[in-house]
């Protein structure tokens, strides 16, 4: 009897045993009850009716990554090109991604490679490369749409490769390498055309400055002419004065004075005599001053 009751306190055991179920923190599982939708388990410890409840399904609702291999694509101008990109993925509704889709990695990736070509072929091959931000924006919110159905959340999208054929890259370094020519001749004929105009600036103020510079020698030769003319006459005029003034002073200094201009009237008739043929020297014999200021003058011509 004690071995009889024994069994069922067993088979008890198994089944409350069988019964627990624990998930992992991040992890969902589906139940069914007799092949029907029962519930959802939770992380922790849960408790499962053996032969009436089946989990069918295990998900984690971690973020997964999902790596697109490269494919072909033609662009709005006919270009063909290789594109791969990396999308990243979570699972917020375990009910909807088991029940509306049968393979949903399949199904994601098949509408990840759909969507890439036709993003493609809505842009030339220049913007390909210059607005890629733009076309992972755009495919973000096309799959993102795509997915809530199945119960996924795109969360971010990334192409990373962007090829073109080995015969249009080949055209591109061609075409590259041209436009580098062209820029380098542009820049060169400006370097040119500038350092020509700045020879000719330089001349042209070179030219000014010395037509300034000899301007102002004229200007400062006259000065200085005007200048000297001017002290020679106010020292004439101060040495007339102060002889005018000493023969006033002293009746005597007129006898010495004489002497001094019949000395010069010996030079001069000196020099008369050893003029050119032909000078004429007209004079007042009464006044040795004027005979003076004659021969003077009869000097400064044979001079």
């Amino acid at each position: 009897m004690n071995g009889l009751s024994f069994v069922p306190l067993l088979l008890a055991a198994l089944l409350g045993w069988r019964s627990l179920r624990i998930v992992q923190q991040g992890n969902s599982v589906l139940v069914e009850r007799l092949g029907t939708f029962s519930r959802t388990l939770k992380p922790g410890v849960n408790i499962v009716v053996p032969l009436l409840e089946k989990e069918v399904s295990t998900q984690s609702l971690k973020e997964r990554v999902l790596d697109v291999p490269p494919q072909d694509g033609i662009t709005k101008d006919n270009v063909k090109i290789s594109v791969d990109a990396v999308i990243y993925w979570q699972l917020v509704d375990h009910y909807k991604g088991h029940y509306a889709v049968l393979d949903m990695e399949a199904a994601l990736m098949n509408l990840v490679l759909t969507q890439i070509r036709a993003e493609v072929g809505l842009m030339n091959l220049d913007q390909t490369f210059s607005a890629r931000q733009e076309v992972n924006d755009r495919l973000l919110a096309e799959l993102d749409d795509a997915t809530d159905p199945w119960g996924i959340k795109v969360t971010r999208v990334e192409l990373q490769d962007i090829l073109p054929s080995p015969s249009v890259v080949e055209s591109m370094e061609k075409q590259m390498t041209a436009e580098r020519r062209k820029r380098a001749t542009v820049l060169d004929s400006e370097g040119e055309k500038e350092a020509a105009i700045n020879v000719a600036r330089g001349r042209a103020e070179a030219l000014v400055l010395n037509a300034e510079a000899q301007s102002r020698a004229v200007v400062v030769a006259a000065e200085a002419s005007a200048q000297q003319q001017k002290l020679l006459a106010e020292a004439r005029g101060q040495a007339a004065a102060a002889l005018a003034e000493v023969l006033q002073q002293h009746p005597t200094a007129a006898e010495a004075l004489r002497l001094l201009l019949a000395k010069d009237w010996m030079t001069m008739g000196e020099q008369l005599a050893q003029a050119k043929g032909g000078s004429v020297l007209m004079v007042d014999p009464q006044s040795p001053a004027s005979l003076l200021a004659a021969l003077r003058n009869l000097q400064q011509r044979e001079s």
